[in-house]
């Protein structure tokens, strides 16, 4: 639930990094810091409670300087406390790192650097990592960072600064999102893209075991052995609009009215009405090896996985195709029996849950055939899976989900017409069910036009 924000530039970076925790506090937090770079002169502030506590201590403060991190802490070790709010610093107040996921082994690291005469101000896992970085820290931050991230077990997505290699943020992930983009204003880091979305909606998107050096007009991608890593270039087709509340009390009311235009985008240009099917891109590149399936197996968490339960009924009864769902978090920690000839489902709303994208690389390991149902464009599930289709939903802001549950409902229903017209599903039956899909943002629209 963690933000994380970076800039450098010419402009000053208090700003852009405050503007950037803001976009990113739907996602729920407890505490709140930012750290500026001004040469040699370090200005660091942390507050307890919501993001205006820390504006309101900034008031009387003078941040200057063209370089920042911030973030926004859930708290997971250690409690609700200035000390244990990010950003954490090493033993010299060298390096200065933020951090989203959670680090497995920080304990034994923890006690093999206090045994090396490192001091610790906080009961964080992250402040292991900053001074990690400092033991191996010889004048290149990123070389440092390579070398500490590779004695860590866990998960992570990092900004990093250092006043003794400055004119760089470092980055760094390992199975939680970290997105980058350079334009006319400078860098930018962030765990969200739309923490950075009123600057640019043109943005790279690091893969895991993948290190980044962002300065002011370029970047660079590398792995941790240093070989260089061509990026592209995603393009968010979402707005700033999009993210905002508007008019709306609250994003839930907002996403929940955004619904017959959210479906509408998933099933537009998709639907075949005379041949009762599904036009769809990735799914007819495969069609071939589709129809040797004789198994499928969806894979998701939380409400995806509900979406899941019904898409289980529909691709049974219409396709005539066996189906199972599992969770991702229990299937990747058991030995699951399958052949090549089981398509594996992975649905996920922000393409970046761990415990799906875990299952996906185990069974692409295997060879597995994998298609992905994913809203957000460029996210790690989206680039992994072998072919997918995107729910066109736009951006989920509210903790409960409900256009992208839906969504991913009509996504479903269409690879089943897909699947089953290439089956047991007859052409009436199939242009049944296509109308009856093109009828339904105007059903929704109906229901939600009666609420009080």
């Amino acid at each position: 639930m963690c933000g994380i924000i970076g800039y450098i530039g010419k402009e000053g970076a208090l700003p852009f990094i405050i503007e950037g925790l803001r976009r990113e506090s739907y996602r729920g937090y407890d505490s709140s810091g930012v750290v500026v770079f001004d040469d040699e002169k370090i200005h660091l502030a942390k507050a307890v409670g919501k993001l205006e506590v820390l504006e309101e201590k900034l008031k009387s403060e003078n941040f200057s300087g063209n370089a920042g991190l911030g973030h926004n802490r859930w708290a997971t070790h250690g409690n609700v406390t200035e000390e244990n709010a990010h950003p954490h610093a090493d033993c010299k107040g060298n390096i200065f790192l933020v951090h989203n996921g959670i680090i497995e082994n920080y304990a034994q690291l923890k006690e093999k650097l206090e045994e090396k005469g490192h001091r610790f101000s906080s009961q964080t896992d992250t402040e292991v990592l900053a001074h990690l970085i400092e033991h191996f820290f010889s004048g290149n931050l990123e070389q440092a960072v390579a070398k500490a991230l590779m004695n860590v077990r866990g998960a992570y997505g990092i900004a990093v600064f250092s006043k003794n290699d400055p004119g760089k943020i470092v980055a760094a992930r390992l199975s939680a999102p970290i997105v980058i983009s350079i334009n006319q204003n400078g860098g930018f880091v962030a765990s969200d893209p739309s923490a950075i979305l009123s600057h640019s909606n043109k943005m790279v998107f690091l893969d895991d075991n993948e290190i980044a050096v962002i300065k002011t007009d370029n970047f660079t991608v590398t792995d941790f052995q240093n070989n260089l890593k061509e990026k592209p270039l995603t393009e968010i087709g979402w707005t700033l609009e999009n993210v905002q509340r508007g008019n709306y009390p609250n994003f839930l009311l907002k996403e929940i009215s955004e619904q017959p235009e959210s479906l509408k985008s998933a099933l537009a240009g998709r639907l075949i009405i005379e041949e009762g099917s599904a036009k769809l891109g990735g799914p007819e590149i495969f069609k071939d090896k589709l129809r040797e399936i004789n198994k499928i197996q969806i894979i998701a968490c939380g409400t995806a996985s509900f979406a899941a339960r019904v898409g289980e009924y529909m691709l049974e009864e219409y396709a005539g195709i066996p189906t199972e769902v599992d969770i991702g978090s229990e299937f990747r920690y058991r030995k699951p029996v399958f052949d090549k000839n089981t398509l594996f489902i992975f649905i996920s709303q922000s393409g970046e849950t761990a415990d799906t994208l875990a299952a996906l690389k185990e069974v692409k390991e295997k060879g597995g055939l994998t298609l992905g149902i994913v809203n957000v464009v460029g996210s790690t599930l989206a680039r992994e899976a072998g072919f997918g289709v995107y729910t066109h939903a736009g951006p989920e802001i509210a903790v409960v989900s409900t256009k992208a549950f839906t969504s991913q409902l009509a996504v479903l229903a269409l690879v089943t017409l897909f699947l089953g017209r290439s089956r047991q599903l007859s052409l009436v039956m199939g242009q049944r069910i296509a109308k009856e899909l093109l009828r339904m943002p105007e059903l929704v629209k109906t229901i939600l036009d009666k609420k009080q």
